[in-house]
């Protein structure tokens, strides 16, 4: 097979085929939670495992295994202490830390104490991610497990996945707003964002690479010796390697979706009208069934932003969308000469909703999710369910350099916070936990702004969304991954 050569500052040979393709062709995948068993038997597969690069392929490849690692994990594997703990304090603490579980809205129904997994014994140490055309998912599985894979490891849990056609299980179009990332590093870290742009810096999904703030985010950068040898020297601190460079942090979450409880509120708030249902499940979501944004777009279904819609009575502020992705810049009104210093030292003009959030630029995420469950149509949602009611839902996926600043802020200021953009009494539409927060007994609120009269206001939204599992991984470089089975040998540190 012949490969197509690109001009990058990546070396796609390193770099685990996940972040650059996301493998959408690949129809059929199954992820599987695993804790090591055997420290030596696990390095001897992870030193075979045909794990896929992202090298851009002619024709592309039919199957692809990707893995990632749990701290405990890692320690479990035998990489030195002293190493682990040069990774994020996120990534080390875990998912399910006491402070952390409060500000991601896993309290009550969420919380880790319910999950099926990614808690005590039912943390994994890591996963390995099986993507296949139709059909060659179970050859795949079982040819690339081996006979050494029972020896060397337990299997905790199967996560499998369902082909919905690019619609996620309320019925809506997904997948469709991802952040273009800048491969070749052309953009100028320096600069201001006056206007949105869907293009983010290469190191907010890569370590080793210039983020927003045009810095590098801290990661494990070791001592040259034998066992580092094959890792790249840093960017920043050449004298030293890599350990970081080319892998990313990767958020796993299993999301349960009730899709009756859903479409049966939205049909009882339309009183029973299917044009007024349609419209309401878009206002809630910000995009109709179809992807369509509610606001004027100047292209394709993702090139759009908010400012045509100030009020927010297109796409309510609100909405999903709206939440997950402000589409805002650095400064509002787009300032320029000697607007722009003013706006810089506080003197510029100020609408009500100008500063109530950060830019989005700093808190874009990768996704690359699956759904699960079999479909249900909104229709036959509305009828009572049966007694074995399937679970249905979302195996959120995402990556991002600095799990803090980008996952936990989208999902603690954005998606869980009743104050987002100057909101009152609501959490995000789908996310939302419904939780009492300090200062705010009712967070089952949503707002729809109406021009030139009273926003709609509904009440007792229910919870739609349950988490039922999660981990914080690391998914490593390729050369990151010959150091681990290699360290591993050595023994904790």
């Amino acid at each position: 097979m012949g490969s197509s050569a690109v001009s990058s500052a990546v070396d796609y040979n390193d770099l685990q085929g996940l972040v650059r393709f996301g493998y959408k062709s690949m129809k059929e995948a199954s992820y599987v939670l695993i804790r090591i068993r055997d420290a030596e038997k696990a390095r001897a597969w992870l030193g075979s495992a045909p794990v896929t690069t992202a090298v851009e392929m002619n024709p592309p490849p039919s199957t692809a295994l990707q893995v990632a690692f749990t701290a405990a994990g890692l320690e479990a594997l035998g990489i030195p202490r002293s190493v682990i703990a040069g990774f994020s304090a996120e990534f080390v603490g875990g998912m399910t830390e006491d402070s952390r579980t409060r500000r991601l809205g896993d309290v009550n129904s969420n919380s880790p104490s319910e999950w099926a997994w990614g808690t005590g014994n039912r943390l994994p140490h890591l996963v390995a991610m099986f993507f296949a055309e139709p059909g060659l998912l179970h050859g795949f599985i079982q040819s690339t497990k081996g006979a050494s894979w029972d020896q060397a490891f337990e299997e905790l849990r199967t996560l499998t996945t369902e082909n919905l056609d690019g619609v996620e299980p309320f019925g809506f179009a997904d997948g469709i707003s991802q952040p273009g990332i800048d491969w070749n590093e052309q953009r100028d870290h320096k600069a201001a964002q006056v206007t949105y742009t869907n293009v983010a810096a290469l190191g907010e999904f890569l370590l080793g690479y210039r983020n927003e703030y045009n810095k590098y985010t801290d990661r494990p950068l070791l001592d040259a010796d034998a066992d580092s040898a094959g890792l790249l020297p840093a960017q920043d601190a050449p004298e030293k390697k890599d350990l970081g460079r080319n892998g990313t942090y990767m958020v796993m979450r299993d999301l349960r979706q009730d899709v009756r409880a859903f479409w049966q509120f939205i049909d009882r708030q339309s009183g029973g009208n299917v044009e007024e249902r349609e419209k309401l499940g878009a206002a809630l979501v910000g995009r109709t069934r179809a992807g369509d944004p509610l606001v004027p777009v100047l292209g394709p279904k993702n090139e759009f932003t908010f400012e045509r819609d100030q009020g927010g009575a297109r796409c309510p502020f609100g909405a999903h969308v709206h939440r997950a992705n402000p589409r805002n810049a650095d400064y509002p009104l787009h300032p320029t000469g000697l607007a722009r210093l003013l706006t810089i030292i506080g003197f510029g003009p100020r609408e009500f909703r100008d500063d109530l959030m950060s830019p989005v630029r700093f808190h874009r995420v990768l996704r690359r999710g699956r759904e699960y469950g079999p479909e249900l149509l909104p229709t036959d949602a509305l009828e009572p369910g049966p007694d074995d009611e399937p679970s249905r839902g979302l195996h959120f996926i995402c990556l991002n350099a600095n799990i803090s600043r980008q996952f936990e802020f989208l999902q603690n200021a954005w998606m869980m916070n009743t104050k987002f953009s100057g909101l009152s009494g609501e959490s995000d539409p789908l996310l939302g936990d419904r939780e009492s927060v300090p200062g705010c007994p009712a967070t089952d609120g949503f707002t729809i702004p109406v021009d030139g009269g009273l926003p709609r206001r509904l009440s007792g939204v229910p919870q739609f969304v349950t988490v039922r599992g999660g981990a914080y991984f690391f998914l490593p470089s390729i050369r990151a991954l010959h150091y681990f089975v290699k360290a591993g040998s050595s023994g904790p540190q």
